[in-house]
């Protein structure tokens, strides 16, 4: 049987749906919500706490409870905390983590092939340009290029959970890589492999295009598996 606390979270959610509200709407103030759910404050406060850690609510002190981002900021850190402990227990976590993005970003191919405005595309060309700058001068690509080379890819699919959920495996992934698990990447050719994804979408060739992400994410299983 669940908690007063547990049963007030649910609730709590319920209340958010049947009132249509969104992130930065404000929710009842405690006391109304202690009357309405029939719990103490400390219950409340509990339920509310938890719904915090998961971006579901905000509590703003001194101002009230609203809804919160509802971000997916929780994910990430399970995500990265887990693979890195499964990691160093020896288990193929980090693997596993590649294998989810993986499938996800080549199935993606087939609806981003010929479909990319130009304006992305240029906006890609710029940021493999970036790159092979940034190999240049400090010997790899910087985190946050590689980051939005990913982001602007997507972006022409309109699809705001999409994109959330793609941001999060690569900040779990990168977190991991963070811990030093791995060999580093040939930068210039990772460049290339970038560049080359470009250019299949460019042409509208999704099988190219598919290929060449297969292709960038066996370089990373190499440089996980140096054995």
């Amino acid at each position: 049987m669940p908690s007063v606390a547990a049963s007030a979270e649910e609730k709590i959610k319920e209340l958010i749906v049947e009132r249509g509200l969104g992130p930065g709407d404000p929710l009842p103030t405690e006391p109304e919500l202690m009357e309405r759910f029939g719990i103490s404050r400390n219950s409340l406060r509990e339920a509310l706490k938890s719904l915090q850690a998961m971006h579901i609510v905000e509590i703003r002190r001194g101002f009230g409870t609203y809804v919160g981002p509802m971000s997916l900021d929780p994910l990430i850190e399970a995500l990265a905390f887990r693979t890195v402990v499964g990691h160093r227990r020896g288990r193929g976590s980090l693997l596993e983590l590649l294998q989810l993005r993986e499938a996800l970003e080549a199935g993606l191919m087939y609806r981003l092939a010929g479909r990319v405005p130009e304006a992305d595309l240029a906006e890609l060309d710029a940021l493999v340009a970036t790159m092979h700058t940034e190999v240049r001068d400090a010997g790899e690509i910087a985190a946050r290029t590689d980051r939005a080379f990913h982001r602007v890819l997507h972006r022409c699919l309109g699809n705001e959970l999409l994109s959330e959920l793609l941001d999060a495996f690569w900040s779990a992934f990168h977190q991991v890589r963070a811990q030093g698990l791995g060999t580093a990447a040939d930068g210039v050719e990772l460049a290339r492999m970038h560049a080359r994804i470009v250019d299949a979408v460019r042409a509208g060739d999704a099988e190219a295009a598919e290929r060449a992400v297969h292709r960038h994410f066996d370089d990373i299983r190499r440089r996980l598996s140096p054995h």
